[in-house]
């Protein structure tokens, strides 16, 4: 998990990640999103107006443990947020899925 929120930060330095549920539905409706981090400890509204949103625009999300999606972006309290970069998105993706599976076995 560590190196997916390391290259998460990364991603938000080199400018490719925006964050909070409004501007995040913006980029989902817009097409300018293509990856959608959700912390898991969002409330449950939250986490059905963006995961409809995603679901309706064929965009990707991911859950991301508590507290951590705030931490790893360097804005404590943040919710949501868009990767607007594609391949950025496309290495995410995997990173969080690899560590998915390192935390099952």
């Amino acid at each position: 998990m560590n190196r997916a929120l390391g290259s998460l930060g990364l991603a938000m330095r080199a400018g490719r990640v925006q964050s909070g549920a409004d501007a995040c539905d913006k980029l989902i409706r817009a097409g300018s999103a293509h990856l959608i981090l959700i912390d898991a400890g969002a409330s449950p509204a939250t986490r059905k107006a963006v995961t409809d949103a995603c679901a309706y625009y064929n965009v990707p999300y991911r859950l991301v443990p508590a507290g951590e999606l705030g931490q790893a972006i360097g804005k404590s309290g943040r919710m949501v947020a868009a990767i607007t970069d594609r391949a950025f998105a496309e290495r995410l993706a995997a990173l969080l899925e690899d560590a998915a599976k390192q935390s099952i076995d």
